[in-house]
This record gives structure tokens, sequence and C-alpha cells, in this order.
């Protein structure tokens, strides 16, 4: 599944959703991970509903976006797109969030993930 994350610094998740300029791409299965790209975002000159339906358009074909902080509105389009937004309360490193999704995904994942994972 395709897993995006916003960072300031390209290791630690810890960028607001609605300021994400970037997102760090992933592709993430049980068997396998890897970085598959960096999604730039134009948002224009809109209002903030212009600049969250910019990011939320950009990562449909995501499963879960993880960021340091999101605003209840804007988690809920991404839900409404069936994206799920998680967040990092502790700047954690995207390479060792990979690897605890992993870990999950090899167990008994949780019935909003395994739904997650049939999304693409």
């Amino acid at each position: 599944m395709k897993v995006a994350f916003a960072s300031t610094d390209k290791i630690h998740i810890d960028e607001h959703f609605g300021k994400a300029k970037e997102f760090y791409l992933w592709e993430i299965g049980a068997e396998h991970a890897e970085f598959s790209g960096l999604l730039q975002v134009d948002e224009g000159d809109g209002d903030a509903d212009d600049r969250i339906e910019a990011r939320s358009a950009a990562l449909a074909d995501c499963a879960i976006v993880y960021v340091g902080e999101i605003g209840g509105p804007a988690a809920a389009r991404l839900v409404a797109k069936k994206i799920h937004p998680l967040k990092s309360k502790t700047r954690e490193p995207i390479t060792e969030m990979v690897a605890k999704l992993q870990e999950v995904l090899q167990g008994n994942p949780p019935p909003w993930l395994r739904k997650a994972m049939l999304k693409n």
C-alpha cells in the first residue's frame, strides 16, 4: 500500500498537514518496503479549504498519511476519501514508522488497516 509522510527534514514525521509542501511516499507491504518518491503539493493562492483540497487530492492513492499535526476538517476530508490520517506526536523517524507498520502487517492487522490495505 502507498503511505505518505509529512516531514520538514526528510527524516522525522513532524510537519503539519496544512503546511506540508512535500510528502515522502513509500510502498509498504508485510515483506517489503521502499521509498517510492516525493510528492510536491501545488496549492496555488487559495484559502484554507483550497489548500486542504489540494493536499487531499494529491494524496488520493495513498492509504495512510502520517503527519505531525492535522486539524479536524482536514482529517475529515481525508477520511471521506478513504485516506487514514495518523499523527506522530513524538517526531518519529520515518524509517522506524515503516518498520513498525510492517510488523503490524505481518501479524494480525486491525480492521481499519486491513481495509486500508485493499485500497491499492
